[in-house]
């Protein structure tokens, strides 16, 4: 399983002029009371790091306002008029509600002046933002998912928030050879072929055995904090998701994978991958954490229950049996009385899930999107796709969100597909296909 999702650096210049050359137009200001009072709407104008919890500055203030939504400045460039509306409309937010921003001087004007281009006359500015910590809002994990300049700044020695506790790396992830990590990566960054976590004939992930080699290999131990990225970040994600089956404890993911990091103009090198140095003792037993990994008849037992929920994360098409998404996965359809988690166009793409950036939603978002179809954090939830990629990235928003039980049923599709004793629904159906 391969793909490659990049933006155009051009495009992305673009948007921070933009953000820095906004013109400025007046606002009044207000407090987060009058909103409120006013039943008005509240934009963090951010990057959505800052907005999950990181703070700006090791003791900076942590979190969103109460009930705020983010609209990072630095995303307008991605969103055309269209897609801004959109967003705006999935956020009830409309032209006659008093909308109140905040974020830089040059990220509020610049989010100003394009929902001034469509019709949003109400703006101010949220005179006492980020002033009342207590108040604050912000995901329970966010410091699982990193951000660029974070990866930088622990690398030269700085002080950072959320600091690794012990030793720590940084690796890439992606399928086959590192072709694009041999012209650019991320300094001092290992490497993990995907093949050596996971194999054919259903790409499940291999054994306990080889799992412990490759940590072994890859100088990683339980208590070693992992920093994945990906060009895919999906690819990362099931890197990620094995890494802490087999017992890491503390496991990242670069939010938005390698196109963040690009964006952000930060140093790369190249080259071949530096021979970590091993470590014979994982120092624990693999697996450390078995329960996020199922197997068929767990997974199997999940259906059709409301304190539990077994959800695909695959395209629309995929879910109503319109196509296998795979061109070496045959039979079409869906496990009968999965619930679906969305996921995107196709089975390479995830923009249910990401930003324009392509970062994770906001987990209010995301956790919006899958009540609707009756998954709710008090449920066990184990998440599926293909062969365990799509699964692995929701997997990790999720746990970032604090959800307690979540897990990844490995062989997915692929494998309930391959007995034909498994029931199989296609066909269009909704929330309550799956509901008794």
């Amino acid at each position: 399983m391969k793909f490659s999702f990049q933006l155009a650096t051009s495009a992305l210049l673009l948007g921070w002029l933009q953000v820095a050359n906004a013109a400025a137009i007046p606002m009044t200001q207000t407090t987060l009371a009058d909103v409120q009072s006013q039943k008005g709407a509240v934009i963090d104008t951010r990057p959505s790091a800052f907005y999950n919890g990181w703070p700006q500055g090791v003791d900076g203030a942590s979190g969103h306002e109460p009930q705020a939504v983010n609209l990072s400045a630095g995303w307008l460039s991605e969103m055309n008029d269209q897609q801004l509306q959109q967003w705006a409309t999935q956020h009830q937010i409309t032209s006659d509600r008093k909308v109140a921003l905040y974020g830089t001087a040059a990220q509020t004007s610049a989010v100003q002046e394009r929902l001034a281009k469509l019709g949003y006359a109400n703006i101010t500015l949220l005179s006492d933002a980020l002033a009342q910590p207590k108040r604050l809002q912000r995901m329970p994990h966010f410091e699982q998912l990193v951000y660029p300049q974070w990866i930088y700044d622990l690398q030269q020695g700085k002080a950072v928030a959320a600091k690794p506790a012990g030793e720590w790396k940084v690796i890439e992830a992606a399928w086959g050879a590192p072709k694009k990590y041999l012209i650019s990566h991320i300094p001092n960054a290992g490497y993990i072929d995907t093949n050596d976590v996971e194999s054919e004939p259903l790409w499940n992930k291999v054994s306990d055995d080889k799992l412990k080699a490759l940590m072994a290999k890859q100088g990683i131990k339980h208590d070693t904090t992992v920093i994945l990225y990906g060009r895919d970040v999906y690819a990362a994600a099931r890197v990620a998701q094995i890494l802490l089956y087999a017992g890491v404890k503390d496991v990242r993911l670069l939010d938005g994978g390698w196109q963040t990091w690009s964006a952000a103009g930060l140093p790369v090198e190249r080259g071949l991958p530096k021979e970590a140095k091993p470590a014979p003792d994982f120092g624990a037993a693999i697996p450390g954490q078995p329960q996020i990994m199922l197997n068929e008849e767990q997974a199997r037992g999940l259906l059709n229950r409301k304190d539990a929920s077994l959800v695909s994360i695959r395209s629309w098409p995929e879910f109503t049996g319109e196509t296998s998404g795979y061109s070496y996965i045959k039979p079409k359809g869906e496990i009968a009385g999965a619930r679906w988690g969305h996921a995107g166009s196709d089975s390479t793409h995830m923009e249910d899930f990401h930003n324009p950036d392509g970062t994770m939603r906001s987990a209010d978002d995301i956790a919006a999107m899958w009540k609707e179809w009756h998954i709710t954090p008090d449920q066990h939830v184990s998440f599926y796709c293909g062969t365990g990629w799509r699964a692995s990235e929701t997997f990790m928003y999720a746990r970032a969100m604090g959800w307690p039980s979540v897990s990844v049923y490995d062989g997915g599709w692929y494998e309930w597909s391959a007995n034909p004793k498994n029931p199989v629904a296609t066909g269009e159906r909704g929330p309550d296909s799956s509901w008794k």
